[in-house]
C-alpha cells in the first residue's frame, strides 16, 4: 500500500488516483498525516480492505512530507560500502548516528534554500516507524516500520565539519529542506525484498547516485535493534539510513549545490522528489 500527504490531508494513493482517509473512513481516521501514525495498527487493518480506484486523480507537486512533524529524526553515517570507500573512511563497527532536528523536515518537492557554497547531496531511503518500542530486537524490527519513503540528507560540508577536531554534524544537516522527504510512504509489502531497495540521485539530469540497500553496512533491522536499544522509538520517526557513493564533496575537484541546479531522487516504489534552490544570506563563519 501506499499512502501521502496531499496538501495536508492523509490520502491512499495509486498509479492514478487517491481516495482521502478521513473521508473513506467517515471519521475514524484523522486527515493529519501524523496523527495517523498513532494508530497504525488499526488504520493498516482497516486500510487494506478499501478500493482506491476511482478516486480523486492528483498532480505529484500536490504531495508534502509523509511524516510532516516526526519526533524524532535519525541519520546514519557511512553506511554504505560504497561511501566508505569513496571517503577513505573505515567500515563502521557501529552505526555512525546523528540527529537532524525536526525543523529540516521539508517535502519532495519546491525550493530549498542554500546555507552556503558548500551544500551537498545524499541521496537516501528513509524509515518511518508506525509502531514504537523499545529494546526492538532486529528479527522483529521491520514489523515496528510504517513504510519506506525518499529522502534527501543536504549538508551544509562547512558547518558540518567545523571545527575540524569536534565536527558539527547535526547543525550542518538541518537548516530548513535539509530533510527534504516523499513523496509516498510505502509499506514493506511493497517490496520483493525489503533489504534491497533501489536509490538513485540526478543533478541537471546527471546520474550522480545509483545504488541498493544491499550495500548497506547496518541494515534497517540492525539499525532499529540498535536505536531502540538506546531511545525509545516513537510512531512517525524518520531514520535517514545512509546515502550511496556519489556525493559530491569526493569529486575531484568537489561539486557543490547552487541556485542554478535541480536535483532529482528517487528512491523505488515511493517516487521520485525534485528540489531547486536559491541563495540564502551568508552565515557567520
Amino acid at each position: 500500500m501506499k499512502i501521502g500527504n496531499r496538501q495536508g490531508r492523509a490520502v491512499l494513493v495509486n498509479d492514478a488516483t487517491c481516495v482521502d482517509i478521513e473521508k473513506a473512513s467517515e471519521g475514524r481516521f484523522p486527515a493529519d498525516p501524523q496523527a495517523l501514525f498513532a494508530r497504525w495498527t488499526e488504520f493498516v487493518e482497516w486500510a487494506r480492505t478499501q478500493p482506491v480506484e476511482g478516486g480523486d486523480t492528483y498532480t505529484l507537486a500536490e504531495f508534502e512530507a509523509p511524516s510532516p512533524r516526526p519526533p524524532q529524526v535519525f541519520g546514519i553515517g557511512i553506511n554504505y560500502r560504497g561511501h566508505a570507500e569513496e571517503t577513505g573512511w573505515a567500515i563502521p563497527e557501529v552505526p555512525l548516528v546523528f540527529t537532524k532536528f525536526p525543523s529540516s523536515v521539508g517535502g519532495p518537492f519546491g525550493v530549498v534554500e542554500l546555507s552556503g557554497p558548500k551544500v551537498d547531496w545524499e541521496v537516501e531511503v528513509v524509515v518511518v516507524i508506525g509502531r514504537g518500542g523499545r529494546r526492538i530486537p532486529a528479527s522483529k524490527a521491520w514489523g515496528h516500520v510504517a513504510g519506506v519513503t525518499g529522502g534527501q540528507d543536504l549538508s551544509d560540508r562547512e558547518v558540518q565539519l567545523r571545527p575540524a577536531d569536534n565536527p558539527q554534524h547535526s547543525l550542518g544537516k538541518s537548516f530548513p529542506g535539509y530533510a527534504s522527504t516523499g513523496p509516498f510512504l510505502v509499506t514493506p509489502d511493497e517490496f520483493a525484498d525489503p533489504d534491497d531497495i533501489a536509490l538513485s540521485c540526478s543533478l541537471n539530469g546527471e546520474e550522480v547516485q545509483n545504488s541498493s540497500t544491499a550495500d548497506l553496512i547496518f541494515s534497517v533491522p540492525d539499525l532499529i535493534e540498535y536505536l531502540s536499544h538506546i531511545v525509545p522509538l516513537q510512531p512517525g520517526d524518520l531514520i535517514f539510513t545512509g546515502t550511496p557513493s556519489g556525493v559530491g564533496a569526493t569529486r575531484k575537484p568537489p561539486r557543490f549545490l547552487t541556485a542554478e541546479d535541480v536535483l532529482t531522487s528517487s528512491v523505488a516504489e515511493a517516487g521520485q522528489m525534485r528540489l531547486t534552490f536559491t541563495d540564502g544570506p551568508d552565515l557567520p563563519r
